[in-house]
């Protein structure tokens, strides 16, 4: 399988270089908002995950230049039942802003509206609501584009064709969602690829396991999947080595910590969609603070992405691996 030996990136460039970062960022001044003394809250979508610390660095970055205070506060696991409590004890804290990823489209809803209802500034980063007309921004990656990508790179290793599957972790997760439609949308475009479809792992590598062997045993022909997060990836991989299937089938996985990172070294997946997680914790940063100003803010803002391959991950896409801390 060849590859190009240049990282391309997609969508806005990254609009901070983020030096470094601490768990907490107490009050700077100086700024045009720093008398303000502005709290932050930013709710990730999952404790310890490289992505969103990767975020929470970009957060308290721009924080820091503004002369905000943050907070960081996350779930054990993606799961609404968990993130909701944080919620509510958040918004009995009262900060002047909440920069959350909600962990689901609908069970979300009403513990994120209750925090505007108090009249914290909800800024949405990363995932979506069905309804988000109480954020004053939301700031994601383009995850159509990122999932138009991964098709992009299963195409360049198979330019003959074949069938692909896609592998996600569960419905109803409005970036995975995106990914999927992005992915399934460029298939249809490519006469010689058929698609089969959309199953889910429900964030279980062993699950997404057997999903890929049963899949290879009906479709031994399959040429590409795409993996939409970390632990579709692994099981996906682990369901095309026991199948005999690895110098056949090329593995697309998303985002770029240092596992998906080290399967990419392995020749476990062959490519990553690395996305900018600090650019938008940075942008939300910004986004807040405009509407705690009282200036205008952007309703929407798409951050970009890098395709990483095993022939980029050491030269021009080093940048676009995610961190494990702030220090």
């Amino acid at each position: 399988m060849k590859w190009s030996k240049t990282a391309f990136s997609i969508g806005a460039a990254a609009t901070l270089v983020l030096a470094g970062c601490s768990s907490a960022t107490p009050p700077a001044g100086g700024g045009d908002s720093g008398d303000d003394g502005y709290t932050i809250a930013f709710i990730q979508g999952v404790a310890g995950d490289e992505f969103y610390i990767s975020m929470q660095c970009g957060v308290e970055e721009a924080a820091e230049a503004a002369g905000a205070t943050v907070t960081t506060q996350g779930p054990a696991e993606f799961d609404p039942t968990l993130q909701k409590p944080v919620v509510d004890a958040i918004v009995g804290s009262k900060p002047d802003a909440l920069l959350i990823a909600p962990t689901d489209v609908a069970a979300m809803q009403a513990p994120i509206q209750a925090a505007a209802d108090a009249g914290i500034k909800v800024v949405l980063v990363d995932t979506t609501l069905d309804d988000p007309s109480m954020a004053v921004s939301q700031i994601a990656s383009d995850n159509v584009g990122g999932g138009e990508a991964a098709f992009q790179a299963i195409q360049e290793a198979h330019p003959e064709g074949g069938k692909v599957l896609v592998v996600s972790n569960e419905p109803g997760i409005s970036t995975t969602d995106a990914r999927a439609e992005g992915f399934e949308g460029a298939v249809a475009d490519d006469s010689k690829f058929e698609s089969l479809g959309v199953q889910y792992s429900h964030n279980d590598p062993a699950e997404a396991a057997r999903i890929v062997t049963a899949a290879l045993q009906k479709d031994p022909d399959i040429v590409g999947i795409f993996a939409a997060n970390l632990f579709a990836a692994e099981g996906s991989a682990t369901g095309v080595q026991q199948a005999g299937k690895t110098d056949d089938v090329t593995i697309v996985g998303f985002d770029a910590g240092p596992a998906q990172v080290e399967a990419l070294r392995n020749g476990i997946v062959q490519a990553l969609v690395a996305q900018q997680p600090a650019t938008i914790g940075a942008d939300g940063v910004a986004q807040a603070i405009a509407a705690l100003d009282g200036d205008a803010t952007e309703e929407k803002i798409q951050t970009g992405f890098t395709v990483l391959t095993a022939e980029n991950i050491d030269s021009e896409g080093a940048d676009a691996v995610y961190r494990s801390s702030c220090d």
